[in-house]
């Protein structure tokens, strides 16, 4: 038998280790549906028109926001979702394709920081309308600004879990 507890709003929750009850479960599945398939039809938006995938592009747009305009392999692999060696991986094949280029590290000169080229900029500025048109057509209008303020907020309540190098 399934124990439920209160959540602060009053509503009925599945305690800890129980199964999840069917709002909760339709929320989680919703989250993993969802999160899926944008990831799906985003990365194949931007493969089919600039040859990059998702996680190339969000590279590439780190670099390119960047302060210093460079980062560490470590520093990129934290702001995504790729381990260390996956992110050293795909900023070898980036490099390949003269998109980015490894620099010594100007601060300790030990390490080394990846730095968009000239063609990376281009390469990224060609792919970001396109990519944010993407955004907003299959996610962002699909919601009222106040909806898309409710979920920024909702959000924000979950907080990062620390990232190893």
């Amino acid at each position: 038998m399934q124990t439920e507890v209160k959540a602060g709003d009053g509503a009925l929750r599945g305690a800890d280790g129980e199964p999840l009850t069917p709002l909760e479960l339709g929320a989680w599945r919703g989250l993993l549906r969802v999160h899926s398939d944008l990831v799906r039809r985003l990365d194949a938006g931007l493969r089919a028109r600039h040859g990059l995938s998702l996680t190339s592009y969000e590279a590439l747009m780190l670099l390119g926001t960047s302060p210093r305009g460079r980062m560490r392999i470590s520093e990129l692999s934290g702001a995504t979702l790729l381990s260390v060696s996956g992110m050293s991986r795909m900023v070898d094949r980036l490099a390949r394709d003269g998109l980015v280029v490894r620099e010594t590290c100007e601060e300790d000169g030990r390490g080394a920081e990846v730095v968009l080229t000239a063609s990376g900029r281009g390469r990224l500025r060609a792919a970001r309308a396109g990519h944010l048109t993407d955004v907003r057509r299959e996610f962002l209008t699909r919601f009222s600004d106040d909806e898309l303020g409710a979920m920024a907020g909702y959000w924000s309540r979950i907080e990062p879990a620390p990232r190893g190098g």
